[in-house]
């Protein structure tokens, strides 16, 4: 199992300090949150894309891909039935499908609730067909880059698109493209009312990506979800993709977060016996 930490995880650390930190406690992936890099990564040139990604792999980091693709932008929205905001989201996707190329990344996280909710009186078809025509249009620019998209199910506390792993796996039929699949995080399957095992092994054909959390809103195994039947089911159905650790509530400190996080991950492999 390959395991990752998001970079926004570090807050205002160092980036050096922060990849020495992560690789010495065992993290060999990268994942990047783009608010991180710039307010803007339109303005974020090449020269500063090749630095940041040597600086990252030459500390022992692999950068895999972007997350938050659209937190802390403005006028862009996955369902808006707004045709020129539709278009100006599909751009900006597609630029990102380039930063995440240019790291060296091939997967990019679309979470993002809050540039995805579904208004009052706007009907869940007409928000699916509008998702479904902004990833058709930003296929070529992850074709371009070898990048894939990775459609991610959020709980209702979250918003109100896409709460459930068959949610995303019907916008991903809809756009019916293999440079679109889904991506599974277990803070948001534990509100699904099913278990979290076996989400994972009835998406594991379309699964390319894997956030480890709680609902707690902490690192894996800081909280209730026991990992041992879902660290299993990953296994069973041979998931080659990443683990990356993803948290949101940093009072227990940055430090205990990606230490507890990945000594929790490592006892719940070798509980598992793998």
């Amino acid at each position: 199992m390959k395991f990752a930490v998001c970079n926004e995880t570090f807050g205002d650390w160092k980036l050096a300090d922060a990849l020495k930190f992560a690789r010495s406690t065992g993290y060999t992936g990268w994942e990047v949150a783009p608010f991180m890099l710039s307010d803007d990564i339109r303005n974020f040139g090449a020269n500063e894309r090749q630095q940041y990604r040597s600086e990252v792999e030459a500390a022992g980091l692999e950068i895999i891909g972007l997350h938050w693709l659209l937190a802390k932008t403005e006028g862009f929205y996955l369902t808006s039935q707004d045709d020129v905001v539709r278009q100006r989201t599909a751009d900006y996707l597609s630029q990102l499908a380039d930063l995440c190329g240019d790291l060296g990344g091939s997967v990019m996280v679309l979470g993002s609730p809050q540039q995805r909710n579904v208004p009052e009186g706007q009907s869940m078809e007409s928000a699916m067909q509008c998702a479904a025509d902004v990833l058709k249009g930003i296929t070529p620019a992850l074709e371009r880059n070898q990048v894939k998209i990775a459609v991610e199910p959020l709980g209702r506390e979250e918003g109100n698109f896409l709460n459930h792993a068959s949610d995303a796996r019907d916008l991903i039929d809809r756009v019916g493209h293999p440079n679109v699949q889904l991506h599974l995080d277990v803070k948001a399957m534990s509100d699904e009312g099913i278990a979290i095992d076996q989400i994972v092994r009835d998406n594991a054909e379309a699964m390319i990506h894997f956030h480890a959390n709680d609902p707690n809103r902490r690192g894996p195994g800081m909280g209730e979800v026991d990992f041992k039947p879902i660290f299993q089911a990953l296994r069973d159905v041979s998931y080659q993709g990443w683990t990356s650790v993803e948290v949101f509530d940093y009072a227990p400190g940055i430090e205990t977060l990606v230490t507890e996080s990945m000594k929790n991950m490592l006892d719940t492999l070798e509980a598992i016996g793998n």
